[in-house]
């Protein structure tokens, strides 16, 4: 049989059969008992308290969604120009991501969020008339993205960090053709984690479910389905813990609840930190609820420098929390992490004060 004729997954198995006995062994596993997370089945924090709460367990995080991203139209990938080369480069990009993760590690952060179809360049957007998706029209997957997406996911392999890979994003899950095409992506992702031997991904299967999704299945009623599809995709024992989010303030639908293996919350739009720790208790009374850990992987507010602030409110309620934060007007290039071109290091007051309270949090 002729190479060129075979599928692309097929070609994923055939060359990971031929690398086999070549391929660096890897070198972390995040996994869950109750409410707490592991790395290399230890506790992640191991024995850490801060200002009474427990610390022990949790996984800090930062949304980094745009690490592999790419503009696909020819229209507006003008618009991501860096500005010392006037051009933009989606290689140099995931370069430049790569090279910032072990001090982000420094830190104390475990975890970051990147997702297959980015999130809004511009922090938030109406339309989105730019092409971001590591899938065609069918839900097969661009080669060109997964093969930056190794880059970051052998780099947390080799730290010890445990993303979350988020697999659609609002605005541009349209670019896949039907319900058929959204199924036979989340398989081929799955599929080729699986064929890496990652065993240190947790799945985000879309992110915020209850905001403009065109396909029913990836909307709050059914996407517990997609959930059930990524837990039932196991091999040689292991399968990929998953969950998906919801917007900013919102309570998970029981559905979700009880298919998730760890529970997304988002506080953007949650002005009040009191708030946070009542969407936390609200979270943990919903029918299902088994003691799952409950992570914010997205809130834009900050107030790093005040005692009480939506980071230190979620932890107080034994919550993970993560930071998201984007170029706001008139703003540099340094700041924001979401806004393309990113700049990937630590040199915004904002990222400032966030790494710097985390690493006193978590005891780096």
């Amino acid at each position: 049989m002729k190479l060129k004729s075979l599928g692309f997954l097929t070609c994923i198995y055939f060359f990971s059969a031929i690398t086999a006995f070549t391929q660096t062994p890897r070198k972390t596993v995040v996994s869950i008992s109750s409410d707490k997370f592991l790395i290399n089945e230890e506790l992640t924090y191991a024995g850490r308290n801060w200002n009474g709460h427990q610390i022990e367990g949790l996984l800090m995080n930062s949304r980094m969604v745009q690490g592999v991203f790419d503009d696909l139209n020819a229209e507006t990938v003008k618009n991501w120009e860096y500005p010392d080369t006037k051009k933009w480069d989606a290689d140099r990009n995931t370069d430049e991501f790569v090279s910032h993760m072990a001090k982000w590690k420094s830190y104390g952060l475990l975890s970051f969020t990147i997702n297959l179809q980015g999130g809004s360049p511009y922090g938030y957007s109406q339309s989105q008339p730019w092409i971001n998706s590591a899938y065609t029209e069918s839900g097969e997957l661009r080669p060109a993205y997964f093969n930056r997406l190794e880059r970051i996911l052998d780099k947390a392999d080799e730290l010890g960090m445990a993303p979350m890979l988020g697999l659609f994003y609002f605005g541009q899950d349209e670019n896949l053709a039907d319900e058929k095409s959204v199924v036979n992506a989340v398989s081929n992702v799955i599929d080729w984690l699986h064929s890496k031997d990652y065993k240190h991904v947790l799945i985000e299967v879309n992110n915020e479910c209850n905001i403009r999704y065109d396909h029913p299945i990836l909307q709050p009623e059914r996407v517990h389905e997609l959930i059930d599809l990524v837990k039932s995709k196991e091999k040689n024992g292991y399968r990929f813990l998953v969950s998906t989010s919801y917007g900013g303030g919102e309570v998970p639908k029981e559905n979700v609840v009880r298919a998730s293996d760890f529970i997304l919350l988002h506080g953007n739009g949650v002005k009040d930190p009191n708030k946070i720790t009542e969407q936390v208790e609200a979270t943990r009374r919903v029918n299902g609820y088994k003691n799952q850990p409950i992570v914010y992987n997205e809130d834009d507010h900050f107030d790093f420098d005040q005692e009480l602030n939506n980071f230190t409110a979620a932890i107080s309620a034994y919550a993970s929390w993560g930071y998201f934060d984007y170029r706001m007007k008139d703003e540099g290039f340094e700041a924001g992490y979401q806004s393309v071109p990113v700049d990937w290091g630590i040199n915004s007051e904002r990222k400032k004060g966030f790494f710097e309270l985390m690493k006193e949090i978590t005891g780096y």
